[in-house]
């Protein structure tokens, strides 16, 4: 399936909100972005299907009943492969780029290595992205224009819901290929959650979040392979009340990962994930009614 071909992005991301908030839940889903610039797209040795290996893609789709909850859902529209806003604001490959990168940039982590840094050296199967070099101030530009407005946008909801709530909860949405959860011991995982081993979030909400969604018939595990990224470590903070949790849904499940056509299941996995939420925000409000989810 082409994506859409743009000049450039107006909205760069999208913020659906409720009538008024009611629950101290924020949706995020940062790599759903499926809108390419036509200078990006000339730029890459790759073609439009290709570059969308590496799209979270219809994950905001998944969720966007969330909004009915009383939830907001904040969603990117630039791809990943443009730009990636789960990592560092400037974590660069200085290998990809002509001209000198700022001393604070962090050249070095394994993200970086791996070709996955803040503006990626290749997609999700490992195939190079551009045709040579990019300009230093390309990179600078990403970063001023998409990357900080769009954590701007994050920390602005969670700090509302905070003070709306006395707490709140990120739940950061992403999907992931199926051949990254084979196992050769059992069935491979439906979900994915992530909460930094511990250390994201309080354990009554991943409890909570792993009984709702294997009482719907999903096999879900914690933390391998996806433990969570910079937003999940980030915005992850139990012991002043702010919450963060990764969901990594299996691509299998809802489309057809060659081709990116829906599948006919994917209304239902969007259901189920409706229903699952709802049942964890209802377990979270009775033990809110007692006590804030602080630190254990």
């Amino acid at each position: 399936m082409q994506p859409a071909i743009v000049d450039e992005f107006d909205p760069p991301f999208v913020l659906n909100e409720p009538q008024a908030q009611t629950i101290p839940f924020v949706f995020n889903a940062p790599h759903a972005g499926a809108v390419y610039p036509a200078s990006f797209l000339a730029a890459s040795r790759l073609d439009a299907v290709a570059l969308r290996r590496s799209e979270d893609a219809y994950v905001d789709e998944l969720f966007a009943s969330v909004t009915e909850l009383g939830a907001p859902l904040l969603a990117a529209r630039f791809p990943r492969a443009y730009l990636d806003v789960n990592r560092e604001p400037y974590e660069l490959d200085s290998r990809m780029f002509d001209g000198r990168l700022p001393p604070f940039a962090n050249t070095r982590s394994m993200r970086v290595a791996g070709g996955l840094g803040t503006v990626p050296r290749i997609v999700a199967d490992g195939q190079e992205i551009y045709h040579s070099r990019l300009p230093v101030d390309e990179a600078l530009h990403r970063i001023e224009w998409l990357y900080k407005p769009y954590h701007r946008s994050l920390r602005q909801l969670v700090r509302r819901t905070a003070d709306l709530f006395g707490q709140a909860i990120l739940i950061d949405c992403h999907s992931m290929p199926s051949s990254s959860v084979s196992r050769d011991d059992g069935p491979k995982a439906d979900i994915v959650l992530g909460d930094r081993y511990g250390t994201a979030c309080h354990t009554l909400l991943i409890d909570l979040v792993e009984a709702a969604l294997r009482g719907r018939g999903y096999t879900v595990v914690r933390n391998k392979p996806y433990a969570g990224g910079f937003i999940t470590e980030h915005y992850g903070e139990p012991a002043l009340g702010r919450h963060a949790l990764q969901v990594e849904i299996n691509r299998a499940l809802y489309m057809d990962e060659r081709s990116m056509e829906k599948k006919p299941g994917f209304a239902v996995l969007a259901d189920d994930l409706f229903q699952a939420f709802i049942q964890v925000i209802s377990d979270i409000e009775g033990e809110l009614n007692t006590r804030p989810i602080a630190a254990e």
